[in-house]
């Protein structure tokens, strides 16, 4: 069994906070009856849940998959005349990807039909890192790798600040909490640079370890435990 609020967010429709508005707003209905309780269970093999007359699609076994993305493929379902990282992997399950990696960056990206988890994932408020291995073109000084710490503006809007760590004169490793359109290839322009390679190596508790380009696994229920754990909600 199940509690009603959780199916919704597990079927990648809403949030539980969002879920338990909507039965206390009397929109959804289990089996044909209107539920007004948030704490209802049901069983999700079982039970037809419709919310506002929309039928919820069924509750599915969570599948978790970690793909080392390699360079020249689109972090999308579907992209006309181009390679899309669901090529790379042979699964049954319909999945979508947690955030996304553009063309020309490598490394970590999760994929997952567990809706709950990948708002969790996503979403600003629970302050989850992620963390790249950045190349740029020319050598980068002191201070440029200090204002990438501190934060730098792009879009009137200045970036939150980074752990940023030298690897060589022209390799950083950089930590944000954040994850604004091309942010890092956007932050390294503004210090008078062009980023080469951009490589994830970690999101959240999750590390691509030894994975090789192209490669993918189901991640162990150690890792989803954790993944589940980490980053507390700052407000409700």
């Amino acid at each position: 069994m199940m509690r009603l609020q959780k199916y919704l967010s597990a079927a990648g429709f809403c949030s539980r906070r969002r879920g338990e508005e909507l039965i206390s707003q009397g929109l959804v209905k289990v089996n044909g009856e209107m539920v007004t309780r948030p704490g209802t269970t049901i069983d999700p093999e079982v039970d037809r849940v419709e919310v506002a007359g929309k039928l919820i699609q069924k509750w599915v076994e969570p599948v978790y998959i970690m793909l080392n993305k390699p360079k020249g493929y689109i972090t999308s379902r579907s992209h006309r005349g181009e390679k899309i990282v669901f090529d790379l992997v042979d699964v049954g399950e319909r999945l979508n990807p947690v955030g996304r990696l553009d063309k020309d960056s490598t490394g970590l990206l999760l994929l997952t039909n567990d809706g709950e988890l990948h708002n969790r994932l996503i979403h600003p408020s629970f302050d989850h890192e992620k963390e790249y291995e950045v190349t740029v073109a020319n050598p980068l000084g002191d201070g440029a790798l200090a204002a990438l710490r501190q934060g730098v503006v792009f879009d009137d809007q200045k970036t939150r600040p980074a752990a940023v760590a030298r690897l060589d004169e022209r390799r950083f490793r950089i930590t944000l909490k954040e994850g604004r359109k091309r942010q890092i290839r956007r932050m390294v322009e503004v210090v008078g640079n062009r980023v080469m390679a951009l490589h994830r190596v970690r999101m959240s508790t999750l590390h691509i370890g030894d994975l090789k380009p192209g490669g993918w696994r189901y991640l162990t229920p150690k890792e989803i435990q954790a993944l589940r754990s980490a980053g507390p909600v700052k407000t409700p």
